[in-house]
């Protein structure tokens, strides 16, 4: 029997506040100015205070083989931001954290040169850690490392980093912060 093609996966369009105003599959959010839809976008820290980027894999249609942030995706419609970050760290990561909390939400609209796509969301930002180890899913993740923010602005500096990362690293600080007690200028 041959198989059948996928179901589209849907996102959750919002408005300016974040009120879910309708659906829309997710390359077609992405198209263009692009439509505003959720996501969430996870940091989660190991017990040292370092912060775990991943490489996205080369075969993902958005942003390819660049840094970014432990986790990020989109909500299924009607679902949780919390329950879709958790998730999508079990399903990237193939671990949960020892800690997952809301860290509050930023919106922006940032065009991809490279692709053509664009971010236009409202994202959800989680923080967190992390004691076990990885095992990442090679078609989402290429690479893994845990960094501080010496290593972290030395690698921003001359490696590719999705455009959305300094957005939500910058929105997320308070909240990184307090969960790593200020250690390692976070």
């Amino acid at each position: 029997m041959a198989n059948s093609p996928a179901a589209p996966i849907m996102l959750e369009l919002v408005d300016e506040d974040g009120t879910t105003i309708g659906t829309a599959e997710k390359l077609s959010a992405h198209v263009a100015p692009g439509q505003l839809h959720r996501a969430f976008s996870v940091f989660l820290f190991d017990e040292g205070g370092r912060l775990l980027l991943q490489r996205r894999a080369l075969g993902k249609y958005h942003s390819p083989g660049v840094w970014s942030n432990t986790c990020c995706g989109h909500p299924y419609p009607a679902e949780p931001p919390f329950a879709a970050a958790a998730r999508r760290v079990g399903e990237e990561l193939g671990v949960a954290p020892s800690l997952l909390r809301e860290a509050g939400t930023v919106r922006y609209n940032h065009p991809d040169p490279a692709s053509g796509l664009v971010e236009q969301e409202f994202n959800h930002l989680f923080v967190g850690l992390l004691r076990d180890e990885l095992r990442p899913d090679p078609e989402e993740i290429s690479e893994t490392a845990f960094v501080t923010w010496d290593e972290l602005e030395k690698r921003h500096a001359t490696d590719p980093f999705s455009t959305w990362f300094m957005t939500v690293l910058d929105a997320a600080r308070p909240a990184i912060r307090e969960l790593t007690g200020g250690t390692g200028n976070w």
